[in-house]
Parts: structure tokens; C-alpha cells; sequence
């Protein structure tokens, strides 16, 4: 039994899952405050990644700057999103803005296909040093970066939910939309932002995972991985998204390990997320951290 490459598999996991519990909390941000699920948040990621790989390559930006434009650009276009396309939809049948969302995602995906063509496209270097060795393990810089950020962001989450005056108010707008119009918080704001946020927040595990892998299509695939964190942990539970995150980053991890020890399947890693998501639906339909509704009859 290979116990180095477990400890590394491990490590990468715990890693990785802290990057798909950042996504799943903007899954669950906008589906507290909306009751929508994104269908095309990897469309976002992708996006993301794209738009830095442009300003890095084509024009020629150093990467803090381009980085920072990117997180200015996917706010803006998260809030130009909301409010041109998806604010109409207000008052409709939640099923149809999911529809909505799908039809975005697949919009998005043969749009950008159509810019930037759909092979792989690396990033330039961007760290002097592709990995580095911590205690024995090497670790891309780019997953390194990307926890740093990714636990800043946590902490950043928890101290706008509790104590800013926007958050609060996206926490009324959760609870309930009509009330907190009655109190004076303005909804529409509410929900324009809390997609700024998501689209903001994507776009760097976007351009965290083009560094590693390089930008194509199938980075939005991404996405579709986050979605049994987000439900594992509980689809309305931002400790939940992050707790989920780190679940399936480490069974994936441990997947590919039994696959690539003993089964020689090929595609375990890829495909466990979604049995560990049945299981769990199973066992707890609202997730682990999810709220159960009850309704009287």
C-alpha cells in the first residue's frame, strides 16, 4: 500500500474541497436569496478564466493586475446578468428560471467556444515555481494560492453575513422576501448582488484551475462537481456548502486512489461525487446541514 501517495492524494483533496466549498457557498448564496438554483455557474468559472487568460496573453497585463480587473469585470457582469435578464423573470414559476439558467449555461458554453475556439489554451507562468514541497508533499502553488484566498474568503463571508448592514440584509431577503421589503430593504438590489458575488467569487476557482489544467470548455465541468458539495451539504446552508466542498474533494481524492490501487476502472474520480450525492439524498433529503420544511396541512 502506496501511504505516500495516499497522504498526497489526501492533501489534494482537502485542498481542491476547500475550492468547491467556495463555489458551493455561491450556489447557496444565490439560492438563499432567490430560491434558484445556478445551473450555469461553471459557465461562470469558465468565463472567469477567460477573461484573465485574455488580459494575461493578449494584452500582456501582470497577473495581480489582471486578476484584479478579472474580479472587477465578473461583478459587473454578474450584476449586468441579473438585471437585464434574469430581474424580467421576478414573480415567474421558480421551474422557469431554472430553465432560464440552463439555457444561459449552454449559451455561454457555444459562445465562448466560438471566441476562443475549443482547445486547450495554457496560462503563462505565472509563479516562479510550479510546486512547492511542504513536509515532504508536493503542492501546485496555484492550489497553495488558492487556499490562502479561499480561507480569506470564508472569513470574509462570516463577517459579512454578521455584521455588515448588507449581509444582514441578504439574510432578511433569505428568510423572507416580503418582509424584508417591508422593512425597507430593497430585494432587487438584494438579488443583483448576491449574483455579483457568485460570478466574483467563480471566477477565481476559474482561474485557479485554468493555472493548473489550462482554459477550455471543459472547465466549466467544474461546475457540475460542485453541485453534489453544495446538496451534500445542505442547499441552504453556507457551513454546509464548505463542509460538503471538503467531502467530496477528499472522497474523490481517495476514488482515485482505490481506482488506480485496485479497481482500474478509469473513471471513479469522476463519477463518485455523484454516488456519494444519491447516498446522501437517501439518508438526508435536505442535505447535512440543510433546514427541513415542514408544512401543515
Amino acid at each position: 500500500m502506496n501511504w505516500e501517495l495516499l497522504v498526497q492524494l489526501l492533501v489534494n483533496g482537502v485542498i481542491v474541497g476547500t475550492l468547491y466549498g467556495v463555489v458551493a457557498m455561491c450556489f447557496v448564496l444565490i439560492y438563499k436569496s432567490t430560491q434558484v438554483v445556478n445551473f450555469a455557474q461553471g459557465e461562470f468559472l469558465l468565463i472567469g478564466a477567460w477573461v484573465c487568460w485574455a488580459l494575461l496573453v493578449k494584452f500582456g497585463l501582470p497577473f495581480w493586475l489582471g486578476f484584479l480587473f478579472t474580479l472587477a469585470f465578473m461583478f459587473a457582469f454578474g450584476v449586468l446578468l441579473q438585471v437585464v435578464v434574469l430581474r424580467p423573470m421576478i414573480g415567474e414559476p421558480i421551474i422557469s428560471v431554472i430553465m432560464l439558467t440552463i439555457g444561459l449555461s449552454i449559451f455561454f458554453q457555444a459562445l465562448l467556444s466560438w471566441i476562443f475556439g475549443e482547445f486547450v489554451k495554457p496560462f503563462p507562468e505565472v509563479f516562479p515555481v510550479e510546486s512547492v514541497n511542504i513536509l515532504g508533499l508536493n503542492v501546485q502553488t496555484a492550489y497553495l494560492m488558492s487556499l490562502i484566498i479561499s480561507l480569506v474568503i470564508m472569513v470574509g463571508f462570516f463577517w459579512f453575513f454578521k455584521y455588515s448592514r448588507m449581509g444582514l440584509a441578504m439574510r432578511a431577503t433569505a428568510f423572507d422576501q416580503q418582509v424584508a421589503a417591508s422593512l425597507g430593504i430593497s430585494v432587487k438590489q438584494v438579488f443583483a448582488l448576491s449574483w455579483a458575488i457568485s460570478a466574483m467569487v467563480s471566477a477565481l476557482a476559474g482561474v485557479v484551475i485554468g493555472m493548473v489544467n489550462g482554459v477550455s470548455s471543459a472547465l466549466s465541468f467544474f461546475g457540475i462537481k460542485v453541485f453534489p458539495a453544495a446538496i451534500v451539504g445542505g442547499l441552504d446552508s453556507i457551513v454546509g456548502g464548505i463542509v460538503g466542498g471538503l467531502i467530496i474533494g477528499v472522497i474523490e481524492n481517495l476514488a482515485q486512489y482505490v481506482d488506480g490501487q485496485w479497481l482500474g476502472w478509469g473513471n471513479l474520480y469522476q463519477i463518485v461525487p455523484f454516488y456519494v450525492l444519491v447516498i446522501i439524498l437517501m439518508i438526508k433529503p435536505y442535505g447535512l446541514f440543510g433546514t427541513r420544511d415542514i408544512e401543515r396541512i
